[in-house]
């Protein structure tokens, strides 16, 4: 009896809270997912991401999957629906079925295959007059030292045949252009020195000359560069070689007067050039002075024309390209 109101004085003594606590529970033991990561063929992906997606928000850090596609992800509350995500680079993600752990369980997710990502490509289909058109744009900002024409020389190896229109639209382009009325200008000031051919003198015979010189031009760019060229189905331009021996790039650049690709592809007589030389020089005939008219007018402009084909195209193959705007854009 004496005991028993020892007791209760002493737990009368203690203060209000202690009565109330109580010993918590211990926390329930974790477990882990572990698994391999392997592609359709079986081998295995290193360096995949792994993480769980869970009802609540986690900050873990992905873990990472070692050289033999092996991972390990600790520390995961039992009871608790998760979800594996896997991702890897040039293969599709991959998530699991929902995975619910029980306390300390070790829990091996098999089975984690990665297909190839497909890739999505887009082609553009462009036709063939829609890439020669832009071709074509690109040629009609070729300038020697950024003013002289250079229309006519294709840089671009795989330079697409012309369309008629194409064909009387850079021959206009040429014929029109200031420098090339410049140049007309030009040269009836040097005959309007030398007397040739024999108009007068004074202004009205510089106006002749001038007149003569800029007919003889555009009636060898129209009728070699556009009329026979879409009669004959034949490339009025010059194919810019750039590769090869020395020799064979002489040869190449000689022969331009004579030797044309055709709008097959194929290489042939330059029936364009050569007659539209013949012909500017057979009109010539027209409006020259009739003690320069005759057959050696015609064939001595055509030897002229000729020869300055055969100097273009050797200044073409070895120096004018580096002199010429916008020709390195289609290497």
């Amino acid at each position: 009896m004496r005991i028993f109101k020892v007791l209760c004085i002493a737990l009368s003594l203690l203060p209000p809270y202690a009565l109330c606590q109580q010993i918590s529970a211990p926390e329930p033991q974790t477990g882990t997912i572990i698994g391999t990561v392997t592609d359709t063929n079986e081998d295995a992906i290193p360096g995949a991401a792994v993480s769980v997606i869970a009802p609540e928000a986690s900050d873990d850090a992905p873990v990472i999957t070692n050289g033999d596609g092996f991972f390990v992800l600790k520390n995961l509350r039992p009871a608790v629906s998760y979800r594996v995500k896997v991702t890897a680079n040039g293969f599709t993600g991959w998530t699991s079925a929902p995975v619910s752990l029980k306390p300390g369980q070790n829990f091996d997710l098999a089975e984690i295959k990665l297909m190839i990502a497909a890739v999505e490509t887009t082609v553009s289909a462009v036709s063939q007059d829609e890439l020669a058109q832009e071709q074509v744009k690109a040629e009609e900002k070729q300038r020697v030292l950024g003013v002289i024409p250079n229309f006519y020389v294709a840089y671009d190896p795989r330079t697409v045949p012309l369309t008629t229109q194409l064909k009387f639209k850079l021959a206009a382009r040429a014929a029109t252009d200031v420098v090339s009325i410049g140049g007309a200008a030009f040269l009836a000031g040097i005959n309007q020195a030398a007397n040739t051919p024999n108009y007068v003198q004074g202004a009205k015979g510089y106006g002749q000359r001038f007149g003569a010189a800029y007919a003889d031009g555009i009636t060898d760019i129209m009728i070699g560069g556009a009329i026979l060229p879409s009669l004959l189905h034949q490339d009025p331009r010059y194919f810019y070689q750039g590769t090869g021996t020395k020799k064979s790039r002489v040869m190449h650049a000689i022969s331009s007067p004579f030797l044309c690709k055709g709008d097959n592809g194929k290489w042939q007589l330059n029936y364009s050039s050569i007659g539209g030389d013949l012909a500017s020089g057979a009109l010539s005939n027209i409006y020259y002075p009739p003690s320069n008219r005759g057959p050696g007018l015609v064939f001595v402009n055509a030897a002229v024309v000729t020869a300055g084909r055969m100097a273009n195209g050797l200044a073409q193959e070895f120096v004018l390209k580096r002199l010429t705007s916008h020709a390195k854009d289609q290497d």
